[in-house]
C-alpha cells in the first residue's frame, strides 16, 4: 500500500477475521472514547481514501481507519447479504473490541454510512458523521416512503454491476483508456468535474484492492420476471444494500441518540434523487431499454429518503446537522477537506467546547480553495 507521511498500517486478529487498519504514528492508544475517531470507507474503496483527513485531524485525537472485509488489507471472506450490512458492522465492532475501544465517534462514507448507521443501531456510538451515505432504505428499488417497488427487488444488487468494470478491478487496471476503468469511474462518479489531486494514483490503488472473489464484489444475482430481468442475490457486497435486506431507518428509535452530521455534495452522481447508478433512473433516461415507466419502476429518491429519516430522528429528540457543498461530488472529504474537517470537529465536540486537558495549540491554515 502507498502510505502518506505519518500514516502506518497493520493487520489485527479479531474473533471474526483478520482486519487491516490505518493509524497515525504517535497517536495515543489509551485515548479516551471522546478523543477517538473511527473512519469507515465505502464501496469499491479502502482505508487509503482517508489518509489526507487523518493527516489533517488534530494530533491529540486517536484516529483509526478500518478496511471492510474484501477491501484493502482485510480478508476477503464472503459477505452474507441477507444480513444487510451487518457482516460489515459486526466486523467493525469486533475490530474495536480487539483494539480495546468500547465506543467512539464514527465516520462513514457512502456504503460506510450505512455500516455506521447499522453499528449505531446495534452498539453505542458517541457521534455519527454520514458522508454521502446510502439511503436508510438501501440502494434502488424503493419509493419515497421506503416501500419496495417489487417483491424480489428487481433491478437491485449485483446484477447491475458492469462486467467490464468488475474485470478491470480483477485485473487491477490503472489506465484511463475506457469509461469502465477504475480511474475513469473515480473521475466520473466519485468526484465532481474539476477535481484534481496529486494522490489520484493512491485513490485508484484503493479501488483496486476490491476483492472480486466469490461472495465479495459484486455478488450473485437471480433472474426476475420484472424489468430489467434480474434481482438481488444472497451473497456479495452490492446485494447487502438491496431493500429486502437493508433498512437502517430504525436509527430513529435508538437511545441515547448520538449527534448526527450529514455531509453531501450537490453534484453527487452516486447518491442522489436522480442517481446515475440507479437502474430505474437509467431506464427513465433511455440508457437501459424497456423501462416500464415511473409507476412500476420509479427512480429512488435517495437524498429525500435520508432527509425524511433524519427529520424523524430530530423529531424524536436527536440532533442532526446537514451540510451541503455546492458543486461537490461523492467525496466531500477529498474535494472540500478543510470544510469537512471543521464540520467533523464540530460534530464530535472538539470545536466549541473546552477540552480537559487542553490540547496542544494548533495553527489551522485554510487554502483559498477551501
Amino acid at each position: 500500500m502507498t502510505l502518506l507521511d505519518g500514516i502506518t498500517s497493520r493487520i489485527i486478529d479479531t474473533d471474526r477475521l483478520r482486519v487491516g487498519i490505518l493509524e497515525r504514528r504517535g497517536d495515543n492508544p489509551a485515548a479516551t472514547a471522546d478523543q477517538t475517531v473511527i473512519l469507515v470507507h465505502g464501496n469499491v474503496s479502502s482505508s487509503l481514501f482517508w489518509q489526507e483527513l487523518m493527516q489533517d485531524l488534530p494530533s491529540d485525537l486517536r484516529v483509526v481507519a478500518i478496511d471492510l472485509r474484501g477491501f484493502g488489507e482485510t480478508e476477503s471472506a464472503p459477505v452474507d447479504a441477507t444480513r444487510g450490512v451487518r457482516d460489515f458492522s459486526d466486523d467493525v465492532f469486533a475490530t474495536l473490541q480487539a483494539l480495546g475501544i468500547e465506543t467512539a465517534h464514527l465516520v462513514g462514507w457512502s456504503m460506510g454510512g450505512g455500516v455506521v448507521m447499522q453499528y449505531a443501531i446495534d452498539h453505542p456510538a458517541l457521534s455519527l458523521t454520514l458522508q454521502a451515505p446510502v439511503s436508510p432504505y438501501g440502494f434502488g428499488g424503493t419509493r419515497r416512503d421506503g416501500s419496495r417497488v417489487t417483491a424480489d427487488d428487481a433491478g437491485c444488487g449485483a446484477g447491475g454491476a458492469n462486467p467490464d468494470f468488475v474485470q478491470r478491478l480483477t485485473d487491477r487496471d490503472t489506465t484511463d483508456e475506457a469509461p469502465t476503468s477504475p480511474r475513469s469511474v473515480f473521475r466520473s462518479g466519485y468526484v465532481a468535474p474539476g477535481y484534481a489531486s496529486a494522490h489520484e494514483d493512491i485513490w485508484v490503488e484503493s479501488m483496486n484492492t476490491t476483492s472480486t472473489a466469490t461472495g465479495n464484489y459484486p455478488g450473485d444475482s437471480v433472474a426476475s420476471e420484472n424489468w430489467p430481468g434480474f434481482a438481488a442475490g444472497r451473497l456479495g457486497v452490492l446485494n447487502t444494500m438491496a431493500p429486502q435486506y437493508f433498512d437502517t431507518s430504525a436509527i430513529v428509535e435508538i437511545s441515547p441518540k448520538p449527534p448526527v452530521l450529514w455531509v453531501r455534495g450537490s453534484a453527487d452522481a452516486i447518491v442522489s434523487d436522480a442517481s446515475f447508478f440507479d437502474i430505474n433512473h437509467l431506464g427513465a433516461l433511455g440508457v437501459i431499454p424497456g423501462w416500464p415507466g415511473a409507476e412500476l419502476a420509479p427512480a429512488q429518491e435517495m437524498v429525500s429518503q435520508t432527509r425524511d429519516v433524519l427529520d424523524a430522528y430530530r423529531a424524536a429528540g436527536g440532533t442532526v446537522t446537514e451540510v451541503v457543498f455546492e458543486g461537490v461530488g461523492h467525496a466531500p472529504h477529498l474535494e472540500r477537506p478543510a470544510q469537512f474537517r471543521r464540520a467533523l470537529l464540530e460534530n464530535i465536540g472538539y470545536i466549541g467546547r473546552p477540552a480537559d486537558p487542553a490540547p496542544p495549540t494548533e495553527a489551522i491554515i485554510l487554502s483559498s480553495s477551501d
